[in-house]
């Protein structure tokens, strides 16, 4: 045995596993008197959070839920959503979000792949739940534990589905001593089911310790202050709100809450409560730079954003910067927490035109400090490929901030970790700085005549267009080219632009092979977060 060996064995005095819930015990020991939640005109300092975390952790151990066992909310951006966020981890349990955009069918599908025992829901989703639990106790012979949440907020009719109302609930019980969190740090902390933009939604099983590091990481990539002010406009069901409830509570900073994500909800809280940070994938970024210049009237601070969820358009990044919105762009997977990758901005960039900034900017970037390994491999023979900004290849992760696996799914664990790296599929270049430039998802690789044409370089063309609010470039099968390029609009509201514009505007940032040879004006399918969902798409192409 070595001498660095001898007597020298781990105890509690100098070894606790890594748990976000920590932060939240700092927060209230030492900012205990500082806002913590905003949310309508409820407030809650740092102390009433963790109590009320405390007391929701105590009511369900009370239920009977323990280690490993899974509770599902479906909650939008709300008090309870927080809380719920700091409680369950806490008691060892696993949290399960649930997007609310789901149908009964596949919520009732995932309540029970995830072997869930209690289920926390607001009654604005009180018609969809209420299926969904007949549903599963149907085809699946399953019954849960429902906690109502009656949201202050929310002022529309709805049903009580369960046995107790949360508030009540809390009301009977003393906090927990300790939000204490994991034994092992391994151990899991959620299950995320992918947002079905493939078709093929997985549980994506999380664990203690890339929580806490990814939570960390946001601190460090972002420069971020303590006592910052976030605005909940990401959904904090997906990918646990990218770790973000428990980065703002590392920081003892205060949560801004947001039932509802449009333009003049998400101006107005910036404006009246002086929010400092958001994150939002581009189709809300987008929202923003389209919204009337009246809106924007009395924000006169710096705002600081975080895109991701898509490969941003570089005309957004650029029309953000012009309105004064400091954009980070960063990148990542359910699989790797949310972002686990960064265009992380260098000094020498400030020097070059707005347009290199943007081009810079707009790339998928380097990985996060504390994950091991961001790379570009041939994802065949696993080599490593050149910086040389031509070769594709495959962005590969490994590290501490990657998922468990798949939840009973162990033939797809296997295939992402094959190799030793998670495969994220998606394909993109390395350029001579070593940050990587996403040029599509291997699936939407358009070949058209022999020749590879990215969607999103054509995307990217189509959003310099003034008029264009959203598009989507996916394959049509073609007879005698194989597959052509048709793209999907959304135009902005009052605007008109015909197909033979937008080929025109195309031609001009465009090699003549790439630009589309079908324009269709339609409401483009997305998930709730943002996300387009080109699979749906697709289908539109290879059906007309």
């Amino acid at each position: 045995m070595s001498i660095f060996e001898l007597d020298l064995e781990k105890n509690k005095a100098n070894h606790v596993p890594l748990s976000p819930v920590s932060f939240v015990e700092r927060s209230a020991e030492i900012y205990g008197d500082l806002t913590a939640v905003i949310h309508g005109k409820r407030r809650y300092t740092w102390l009433q959070c963790r109590n009320r975390s405390a007391q929701l952790g105590a009511a369900l151990k009370h239920l009977g839920v323990g280690k490993n066992q899974t509770v599902s909310v479906m909650l939008s951006n709300t008090p309870e959503m927080i809380e719920a966020h700091y409680a369950v981890p806490a008691i060892n349990a696993v949290l399960n979000t649930l997007n609310t955009r789901l149908d009964p069918q596949l919520i009732a599908w995932q309540l029970n792949h995830c072997e869930s025992s209690v289920l926390i829901t607001d009654l604005e989703f009180s018609s969809t739940i209420k299926v969904a639990l007949d549903i599963l106790k149907r085809d699946f012979n399953r019954e849960l534990k429902v906690i109502d949440v009656c949201d202050s907020e929310y002022h529309e009719p709805g049903e009580r589905l369960g046995t107790w109302e949360y508030e009540s609930l809390l009301d009977a019980h003393e906090p927990l001593t300790l939000l204490e969190g994991p034994a092992d740090e391994w151990d899991a902390i959620a299950v995320s089911y992918t947002s079905g933009t493939t078709g093929d939604p997985k549980g994506v099983v999380t664990h203690h310790r890339g929580a806490y590091l990814n939570a960390v990481c946001h601190s460090s990539t972002w420069t971020l202050p303590h006592f910052l002010v976030y605005l909940w406009t990401l959904p904090m069901f997906h990918c646990n709100g990218w770790c973000f409830p428990w980065t703002v509570a590392m920081l003892g900073g205060t949560h801004v809450c947001l039932r509802r994500v449009d333009a003049q909800h998400i101006l107005s809280a910036i404006a009246e409560h002086k929010v400092d940070h958001y994150c939002a994938a581009p189709i809300v970024h987008n929202l923003i730079l389209a919204a009337p210049q009246s809106l924007r009237d009395g924000i006169g601070h710096s705002v600081k954003a975080m895109v991701a969820g898509a490969a941003p358009p570089a005309a957004m990044i650029e029309g953000m910067a012009k309105i004064g919105f400091d954009i980070t762009h960063v990148y990542g997977l359910t699989e790797v927490y949310g972002p686990a990758g960064v265009a992380a901005k260098r000094n020498a960039w400030a020097k070059e035109s707005l347009s290199e900034q943007t081009r810079l900017n707009a790339r998928q970037g380097v990985r996060y400090v504390l994950q091991e390994g961001m790379t570009l491999k041939d994802s065949q023979s696993m080599e490593d490929l050149p910086a040389d900004g031509q070769t594709m290849g495959e962005i590969m992760f490994r590290g501490n901030i990657v998922m468990k696996g798949y939840l009973k799914n162990p033939q797809a664990t296997r295939k992402a970790f094959e190799g030793g790296w998670f495969h994220t599929g998606d394909l993109a270049i390395m350029e001579s700085d070593r940050y990587l430039k996403i040029k599509d998802r291997s699936k939407d690789i358009i070949i058209s005549g022999g020749e590879n044409i990215s969607s999103l370089e054509v995307e990217d063309a189509l959003y310099r267009h003034p008029a264009v609010m959203a598009c989507a470039v996916v394959a049509k099968p073609d007879e005698k080219w194989g597959e052509t390029p048709v793209a999907y609009i959304e135009l902005k509201t009052g605007e008109q632009v015909s197909a033979e514009d937008l080929r025109a505007h195309c031609k001009a940032l465009l090699a003549n092979y790439k630009v589309p040879k079908d324009f269709r004006f339609e409401a483009i399918p997305k998930t709730s977060t943002g996300k387009i969902q080109k699979f749906e798409l697709r289908k539109r192409a290879e059906a007309t």
